[in-house]
């Protein structure tokens, strides 16, 4: 059994995107995490070298989404599910990025892409 760890909400200011403004001028994306792993050993011990430690998790997240832009929303959400699988722990994570200043030519609230990928 799979137990699910999620951490909604984080904010990033990055310079991702296609078009040279959004390189320069940048804008914010928020990141939603859903990890697969076991919780038992943590609970059993309560320590926290028995689990993922989120606070961490979100600082090295952060600093992937803020460096090294590309243009694509797909490549950051692939860099993001690398940083969380790279914890042997995780058996899979699925990424939420949310670009709500995505520079579209009407009204709406929102444009996500999520990505589940799976720890080999």
């Amino acid at each position: 059994m799979t137990d699910e760890l999620t951490i909604t909400g984080v904010e990033c200011f990055a310079h991702h995107g296609v078009f040279e403004f959004e390189r320069r001028e940048g804008q914010t994306f928020v990141i939603d995490l859903t990890l697969g792993l076991d919780t038992a050993p943590a609970a059993a011990s309560d320590d926290l070298q028995d689990t993922v430690d989120y606070g961490s998790l979100v600082a090295r997240v952060k600093a992937a989404v803020e460096s090294d832009p590309v243009d694509l929303i797909e490549t950051v959400a692939q860099r993001i599910s690398d940083v969380c699988l790279a914890d042997g722990r995780v058996e899979w994570a699925r990424v939420t990025i949310h670009k709500p200043d995505a520079p579209i030519e009407a009204t709406f609230a929102d444009v996500t892409l999520t990505i589940t990928r799976n720890n080999p």
